[in-house]
């Protein structure tokens, strides 16, 4: 079992950053495959980016890539997701997963908000 936790949302003009960071609960960390996804109001949950266990191969979505950029720490147990140029529909809740595999996740964060405004 893995619980984790998100944090680090918030309010940013567009144009800032913000840095979001996901806690996670598991000895076995390292092990686990771990990814960012974000849901706007209204609409479906939508990948944003994610890592191998080792933290050597990434992938993004087209939408952030450039702007973002995921990372993990196996040392200290955490994910994080440093977002840059942040635009108006970069809005959303944000929760990261993880799996024992890429695009299989099976445990899932409570998410933190991001609101960019104008």
């Amino acid at each position: 079992q893995v619980q984790l936790a998100e944090s680090g949302g918030g309010l940013v003009q567009a144009g800032g950053s913000l840095r979001l960071s996901c806690a996670a609960s598991a000895r076995t960390f390292s092990t686990y495959a771990m990814g960012w996804f974000r849901q706007a109001p209204g609409k479906e949950r939508r990948f944003v980016a994610d890592i191998s266990w080792s933290g050597d191969s990434t992938y993004y979505a087209d939408s952030v890539k450039g702007r973002f950029t995921i990372s993990r720490d196996n040392a200290k147990n955490r994910m994080y997701l440093q977002m840059n140029s942040l635009k108006l529909e970069d809005t959303a809740v944000y929760y990261c997963a993880a799996g024992q595999k890429r695009s299989v996740y099976n445990y899932w964060g409570q998410g933190t908000q991001v609101t960019v405004s104008s």
